[in-house]
């Protein structure tokens, strides 16, 4: 380059060169008296204007000027440049373009001749401004430069490089057709070779590929997929990685768990480079959200690009990519096997099991069990509606009761059911003890049913049978049998032998599979159920004994003391719930009763008066006895939620329950009535809504 430090050319070269950064300073410092194109005071004007417009301008802009095409650029050109900056001001396009004028001399040439422009947009070059070809992609714009009569005496062009917009968008879709090409893949044999015809099609930023997969233990990889041209040593289908490496270091990878840059000319064995790629980079495959490396993903780096931030990302998203797909195509297989696994356990569970799903109630699982209550063959319920399968049903109320535990998403218990239906022709009973569970997702939204049903119309018709010889048996102890049959005999083995079931399969799935998020949440999900189940029966079967052991465990009770002794057992919950207790019980309030029972009728009234408490205040409860010449009364009142007088009477029913913000299995009053029924006593209620509920206790002087 020639510089000059003549005052008067100096001065001249500032006008002319006014402004402009770097290349304004590097056009007004160069000795153009040396050049071709001479002092730049005898340039016509219109060449002095367009590179002032051009210095002064932040779009990359040059001038081609003479049929020689010497090169004026300001700085905003300068990354097109590379390493031909500062060389290229004043030098012959042709000659500092060499590379490309194959490729754009004509278009120059034909500019220069005739003066037609051009315009061209997102158009690959291979520059050498890095020292490589390196994949650039171009929108510009080349117009004629009319010297000061009016002829062209050049070229202006204005351009902007695009290259990293343009294989942004190249990456983008390749990452996109990768996941939604993956989505449903359903074994990893064919996440690999789909993932590899992808990345196939996409040879500039990927010139070959490979995809292995750790086996469980982290002792060898086996090749899943490869893409581009790769010399068959560098792609073996088992890699040992206890041994050492013979290719690639993925022992090293798998420890560092982080990516490692090799040079394709140093592998051993033989020299593998390719004039598409000399380097390649291995990354690990990570499971989503851990570190357990699960594969390796090895891709050749064009010898085109740079290996830069947006590449190294580009790779990263990708395996990430891989990494989700092949972790969901593995916990799809896991949970098929579970599936496959649960679905042996409910085929030999010994009750009736479905699982409906949706609201038309689709039949996904039905045991032996269930097909015989409905007399009907797998084959032919399993996809179906189950009212499709049984549409007798319908009329019987059962699709109201699916609904409302769909809706509401509270079991439904039911207890010697009738269900007529249609066999051989013929209308036939049968009756049923079941449960109607809700069955939720992850995000605990109900999504279907869960069903146990067992037949007991043998049962049922035996009792009816003796019901019909002994109708006096049969009032004073109707509920004993339905609650015998069904807490003790007809609920309770089953219940615990899905239990144990359960547990068994949780002890016998693989470690990897038993602690996976989706079996925890299942196995929890499941015992859930069963407690709740559990929990229903041991009320049912607390019934049973207070029809059993009525008139038993009677002696002297002094009511005082007795609340007193169980007030001691809430001093908990009094404490959390800053409840106020106010006790007058008579110390004349003598009473003969069994004490358990009593205690039963005493706990749940003051239990039901803290648990119903209103959130608007601190709970009140008053605890006090009145007489009467036949009966005791005691009278627990508090300041509570309150119930309508219209559903004062339902509470007393089994099963209800009026509130269900908080737990309970809506069986406590039933007890409590029971109780009182079969000593000749009584219960009455009085309630507001949002001032409390008060229940008078009567009990008989004299048993």
């Amino acid at each position: 380059m020639r510089y000059t430090n003549t005052t008067t050319n100096h001065n001249e070269y500032l006008n002319v060169f006014r402004g402009g950064g770097e290349m304004g300073a590097m056009m007004r410092a160069y000795d153009w008296e040396s050049h071709p194109l001479g002092n730049p005071q005898h340039w016509p004007e219109s060449l002095k204007t367009n590179i002032r417009l051009m210095l002064n301008s932040r779009f990359p802009m040059f001038i081609w000027w003479t049929k020689d095409l010497y090169m004026f650029h300001n700085d905003a050109y300068l990354p097109a440049l590379g390493k031909k900056h500062p060389k290229a001001l004043g030098a012959s396009a042709r000659e500092m373009w060499v590379e490309i004028w194959e490729q754009i001399g004509d278009i120059a040439e034909n500019i220069l001749a005739h003066g037609d422009d051009f315009y061209a947009e997102n158009l690959l070059m291979f520059l050498e401004r890095k020292g490589f070809a390196e994949e650039t992609y171009w929108t510009f714009s080349y117009s004629p430069a009319f010297n000061d009569a009016g002829e062209v005496e050049g070229i202006f062009c204005a351009c902007n490089e695009e290259t990293s917009f343009v294989m942004g968008q190249r990456r983008l879709k390749t990452l996109k057709d990768i996941s939604d090409a993956l989505s449903q893949v359903q074994t990893l044999e064919k996440l690999g070779t789909m993932a590899s015809a992808i990345l196939n099609e996409n040879q500039s930023d990927l010139p070959f590929s490979l995809i292995y997969l750790s086996n469980g233990i982290g002792s060898e990889a086996r090749l899943t997929g490869k893409s581009g041209a790769i010399a068959g040593e560098l792609a073996p289908e088992l890699i040992n990685l206890r041994l050492p490496m013979a290719v690639w270091p993925f022992d090293q990878v798998q420890q560092k768990r982080q990516s490692i840059v090799l040079d394709l000319h140093k592998l051993q064995p033989g020299n593998y480079s390719t004039e598409a790629a000399n380097l390649a980079v291995i990354l690990p495959i990570l499971k989503p959200g851990q570190d357990q490396v699960i594969g390796f993903f090895v891709s050749g780096i064009s010898a085109r690009q740079e290996y830069n931030e947006a590449y190294q990302g580009f790779h990263s998203l990708l395996t990430s990519q891989l990494a989700t797909s092949i972790s969901s195509v593995q916990s799809r297989q896991e949970i098929l096997k579970r599936q496959e696994y649960l679905n042996d356990i409910f085929q030999q569970a010994p009750v009736g099991i479905t699982m409906l799903r949706g609201s038309q109630y689709i039949i996904d699982i039905a045991n032996p069990g269930v097909c015989e209550i409905w007399r009907v063959k797998p084959e032919e319920a399993l996809g179906k509606p189950i009212l499709e399968v049984i549409p007798e049903a319908i009329e019987q109320g059962f699709k109201d009761l699916l609904d409302r535990v769909m809706t509401t998403g509270v079991p439904f218990v039911a207890y010697e059911s009738p269900l007529v239906l249609e066999r051989n022709g013929k209308q036939e009973t049968v009756y049923l003890n079941f449960v109607y569970h809700p069955l939720r997702d992850d995000q605990g939204f109900v999504t279907g049913v869960i069903a146990v049903a067992i037949d007991i119309s043998e049962q049922v018709k035996a009792r009816q049978k003796i019901e019909s010889i002994n109708k006096e048996l049969l009032a004073t102890n109707a509920d004993l049998d339905n609650f015998v049959y069904s807490a003790s005999h007809d609920l309770k083995a089953p219940i615990y032998n899905i239990e144990g079931l359960v547990s068994a399969l949780v002890e016998y799935l693989p470690q990897e599979g038993s602690s996976s998020v989706e079996v925890q949440q299942l196995s929890k999900h499941i015992h859930s159920s069963i407690n709740r189940f559990k929990k229903v029966v041991t009320d049912l079967t607390q019934v049973a004994k207070v029809q059993r052991e009525a008139g038993e465990d009677v002696s002297t009770i002094r009511l005082d003391d007795f609340v007193a002794e169980v007030l001691l057992d809430f001093k908990p919950t009094i404490a959390a719930s800053s409840a106020i207790i106010e006790t007058r019980v008579s110390p004349d309030a003598v009473i003969q009763f069994s004490a358990k029972n009593l205690r039963s009728v005493v706990y749940n009234l003051i239990s039901n008066a803290i648990k119903y408490r209103s959130p608007d205040r601190n709970p009140h409860i008053s605890i006090s006895t009145e007489t009467t010449p036949e009966h005791l009364i005691l009278v627990v009142a508090d300041n509570g939620l309150g119930i309508n007088t219209n559903e004062v009477q339902k509470m007393f029913s089994m099963f209800k329950r009026l509130h269900d913000h908080v737990e309970g299995s809506g069986i406590g009053l039933y007890i409590v009535k029971k109780i009182l029924d079969n000593a000749g006593g009584s219960v009455e209620v009085e309630s507001e809504v949002g001032k409390g509920t008060t229940f008078r206790v009567y009990l008989k002087r004299k048993l």
